[in-house]
């Protein structure tokens, strides 16, 4: 165990010395919009009262990696699968820089690799929560429509 800071932490994912999941890695993103636990406990109680909604993840395969979409993305289902039931798959045979330079309404987890993640968030988010920083563990550039 080692206590990090969620840049540190981050930095620590890219270089691949530890991983976590792409929720985790999310998490990590916005977590560094606070710069003490001060400020994220202030935040926090602020927001307590405004809500919250309930969102799962939908898988979007391309053709070289794996979309998470988020609720707001462009691509996010109107009626998605929260319990499984449902099996949806969704697929392509885009390219993930295809689908990313075809797209403007982001909210989505980008996957090449199981440690090669970036987040890609545009829109606003509901309850008064605060997006994630964009953040990339790799070398793409697909910020031109964002």
């Amino acid at each position: 165990f080692q206590w990090s800071s969620p840049p540190e932490a981050i930095e620590r994912f890219k270089s691949q010395e530890i991983w976590f999941p792409p929720p985790q890695f999310y998490e990590f993103c916005r977590l560094c919009n606070f710069s003490s636990l001060k400020e994220l406990q202030q935040f926090s109680s602020a927001r307590a009262l405004e809500g919250c909604e309930r969102w799962m993840p939908v898988m979007l395969t391309a053709a070289d990696g794996v979309i998470q979409l988020l609720p707001g993305d462009e691509l996010y289902p109107e009626d998605p699968d929260y319990t499984g039931e449902k099996k949806i798959n969704m697929s392509t045979d885009k390219k993930v820089e295809d689908l990313m330079k075809e797209g403007g309404v982001f909210h989505r987890i980008v996957m090449k690799d199981i440690s090669n993640l970036a987040v890609y968030v545009n829109i606003q988010a509901k309850y008064k929560h605060i997006n994630p920083l964009m953040i990339k563990c790799d070398n793409s550039d697909y910020t031109s429509r964002l």
